[in-house]
């Protein structure tokens, strides 16, 4: 009779863990990681903060951008979720440095400056659809894919980048508008969209 080695998925470990060892070269994360933190503009969020002089630290912006576009391409549009997700899900304990911050500072990110995180967003899918890493990655949102249709011969025409602009910009409206719905919705109304179609509409 076989003698195999027992295990238990319900026990917990203690590792030691480094987070950009976790943001492996040539993925989405990677990219959205490096983009944020040396390649795009950030002071339209941080112009907006005036809490040097008193009052509780806030989370930076780059920090909140990350976990929320890596959250969008994975099909989860609610501040709960992505919560969840940053206080379980390695990758978003990497994006975050391992802040867990709070659905409602989430959700009060999202309203609050809708168009400064469109064209963060913008700005971040066009050259991670140009380096080919949106080809595996879907927009699932509700049961409603909607493919990212990247290739890695992009050929770069004006018109091309219009469209790829355009697609890239209604995607991120419709995460935005949904993830504002869904963080609306009442307690009642989440537990029972939960029940009958599970976590993050899926």
């Amino acid at each position: 009779m076989p003698n195999f080695r027992k295990y238990s998925y319900s026990q917990d470990a203690m590792a030691a863990i480094n987070f950009e060892d976790q943001l492996q070269p040539g993925t989405f994360e990677f990219t959205l990681h490096r983009l944020i933190d040396g390649h795009i503009d950030l002071s339209p969020f941080n112009d907006q903060y005036s809490n040097d002089q008193g009052g509780r630290a806030a989370y930076d912006p780059a920090i909140l951008l990350k976990i929320i576009l890596f959250a969008y391409v994975k099909g989860i549009t609610s501040s709960r979720e992505i919560q969840w997700q940053c206080e379980n899900n390695i990758i978003f304990k990497a994006l975050s440095c391992d802040a867990v911050p709070h659905f409602t500072s989430i959700a009060s990110f999202v309203s609050g400056y809708p168009d400064a995180i469109e064209s963060v967003f913008e700005q971040v899918l066009l050259v991670c659809d140009q380096q080919g890493l949106l080809g595996n990655e879907l927009f699932a949102i509700d049961g409603c894919k909607m493919p990212s249709d990247a290739s890695k011969e992009h050929s770069g025409t004006f018109k091309e980048l219009e469209q790829k602009r355009d697609k890239i910009q209604k995607k991120i409206r419709y995460c935005i508008e949904e993830h504002k719905r869904l963080d609306g919705r009442k307690p009642k109304e989440r537990d029972r969209k939960k029940q009958l179609v599970g976590p993050c509409g899926k």
